[in-house]
């Protein structure tokens, strides 16, 4: 059996409606995938099956999604392995010791292009970092400036499909998976 990180860009329904993390384990349990659990009522799924290509397996959750609540949302997968690897090359350490919701990372479907991070240093604010690591984007906001550039500069128009996490839900979730 091998443990899968699930990342949903959006558990949002429509006005007002978000996805009940009871809903989104029992549809995964539907699939035959083994111990779902959520992290927080965000989209943060970890379950087990057996190995599986990441791709179709995100097309299956994915296509589950839409007939369980009638919207498509994109789901990123990683393999527990993925996960830990992704964790542990968090390249603001000190930053997220001293303070975890300012660090977060941008989780990719296909790693992000190199020009790509070139053209998003032009949003770096001051007192901000960013740096690419393993084809996700790593981002240190700073609290000096509330409102950052990069938050719109790292769309899926511009870079594709990938949803970002705070350094507290990439702990966590390297928690739940870790052995």
């Amino acid at each position: 059996m091998q443990t899968y990180v699930a990342l949903l860009y959006s558990i949002v329904l429509g006005e007002g409606r978000r996805v009940v993390m009871s809903d989104l384990r029992a549809m995964t349990e539907g699939l035959g995938l083994n111990n779902p659990r959520t992290l927080v009522a965000t989209g943060n799924l970890v379950f087990e099956t057996k190995e599986t290509e990441i791709a179709a397996l995100e097309r299956r959750l994915e296509t589950a999604f839409q007939n369980t609540f009638g919207r498509h949302v994109d789901i990123i997968l990683r393999r527990a392995d993925d996960w830990l690897k992704l964790a542990a090359g968090n390249p603001f350490p000190a930053e997220s010791a001293a303070g975890a919701d300012q660090v977060a990372v941008r989780v990719m479907r296909k790693p992000v292009a190199a020009e790509a991070i070139t053209a998003l240093e032009a949003y770096v604010g001051k007192g901000e970092r960013m740096q690419a690591v393993g084809g996700d984007i790593w981002i240190f906001f700073s609290r000096e400036k509330p409102s950052s550039r990069l938050v719109a500069a790292i769309s899926h128009k511009r870079l594709g499909i990938g949803t970002s996490r705070n350094w507290n839900t990439v702990r966590k979730l390297a928690e739940m998976v870790g052995k």
